[in-house]
């Protein structure tokens, strides 16, 4: 777009200047722009390449709080172990009146060692189980290697310090701090509630102090567990709308993924135009092997095909209506074949039998009638 703008020359304004500005530079081009949603395709191709709505703190919030609660739930089997060692590692450092040589000591880690690992046993298998449950539960089952795959893209340095100060990189900061500090205000809260018990540990027994330290561990995970799946929630909420933003497409790519999947409409345009004149060509020659064209008499026409010998009833070889009914009937009289006119047959036929189908058995008698005279005038009969 031009603008006239007049420049104030000596108290006149007498100076024309023009000034252009393109408006196009103010659009976006809504050629490229990703305004369409995902199609299904789009969606599993995607999915293969293993791109899914995946919030990895739904996993840790669950495994936090089943994990915490099965220590709960089993914890007087817990403490009666860690009394059992107690006891054990107490009696037997009695036993050898500070005569501890570098063999019971190594004997008596490797029994600290063992019980320890016989103890996490469980509590680590059951976290598996938890995570691969959890993470099934969001994304489903369709195990993927291509994420795996190495990629250029990945170890571009240009590409890698863009990742770095993109706003999903500032996004994922946010989130970071807002979990650090959230969990931070819960336990400083949880302590400061529980502070007086907690400082009158010290004056209770070993496995009472651990009875109540194991406790309150507990309950402290379980209220994060609790925190964690709110902000499990609002990370998974937008992680899917973030997925849903990044596979949407331009209308240009919804129109080649058509022509990819359907098959571009022009061409099958064209496939179907052949096919319908390799039919009409077939029909065409086939009307000289009829027996007689029945028409109405102006706008439709119909070829009956009777073949006596097969037992079979007569079928329809050719019918059109119109322009179609005049071609019909003109290649029918350049090859002599009958024209009889029967304007309720001819709609009848036109109307229920396709070409190459057989006559229903409603109109039995009316096309006999026709042939019969067909034939006479032939001289068949």
């Amino acid at each position: 777009m031009t603008y006239n703008y007049y420049k104030k020359d000596k108290g006149c304004y007498n100076k024309k200047l023009n000034y252009t500005i393109n408006l196009s530079f103010f659009a976006g081009d809504s050629a490229g722009d990703k305004t369409e949603k995902a199609t299904p395709k789009k969606k599993k191709d995607a999915r293969k390449e293993g791109q899914v709505v995946h919030s990895p703190e739904i996993t840790t919030a669950f495994t936090f709080i089943i994990i915490f609660s099965i220590v709960g739930i089993f914890a007087s089997s817990i403490i009666e172990r860690i009394e059992n060692i107690y006891f054990f590692v107490f009696n037997d450092l009695l036993s050898i009146n500070n005569n501890l040589t570098i063999e019971h000591a190594y004997s008596l880690i490797v029994y600290l060692f063992k019980q320890v690992i016989f103890a996490s046993i469980p509590i680590f298998i059951t976290a598996i189980l938890i995570g691969i449950i959890v993470n099934v539960a969001q994304v489903g089952w369709q195990p993927t290697s291509k994420p795996l795959k190495p990629k250029f893209s990945k170890i571009n340095p240009l590409k890698g310090f863009k990742r770095i100060f993109s706003l999903n990189a500032l996004v994922e900061l946010i989130k970071s701090l807002l979990k650090f500090t959230i969990i931070i205000m819960i336990i400083y809260s949880f302590i400061m509630s529980e502070i007086d018990s907690i400082i009158n540990v010290i004056e209770l027994p070993f496995i009472s102090a651990v009875i109540y330290i194991g406790k309150l561990i507990i309950k402290l995970a379980v209220t994060v567990g609790g925190w964690f799946i709110f902000i499990a929630i609002l990370d998974f909420s937008y992680k899917k709308f973030k997925h849903e933003k990044d596979l949407k497409m331009t209308k240009q790519e919804v129109k080649e993924e058509y022509k990819q999947t359907e098959g571009n409409p022009q061409i099958k345009g064209k496939i179907r135009q052949k096919m319908q004149e390799a039919s009409m060509r077939r029909m065409m020659q086939d009307i000289p092997k009829a027996d007689v064209i029945i028409t109405n008499p102006t706008h439709y026409a119909v070829a009956i095909y009777y073949d006596q010998l097969s037992g079979k009833a007569p079928k329809v070889t050719a019918k059109g209506v119109d322009h179609l009914a005049e071609r019909i009937k003109k290649v029918a009289r350049e090859n002599n074949v009958e024209i009889v006119e029967n304007r309720q047959l001819a709609r009848a036929l036109y109307a229920s039998v396709d070409i190459g189908k057989e006559i229903p058995p409603e109109l039995y008698k009316a096309v006999a009638e026709v042939l019969a005279f067909v034939y006479k005038l032939k001289n068949k009969i």
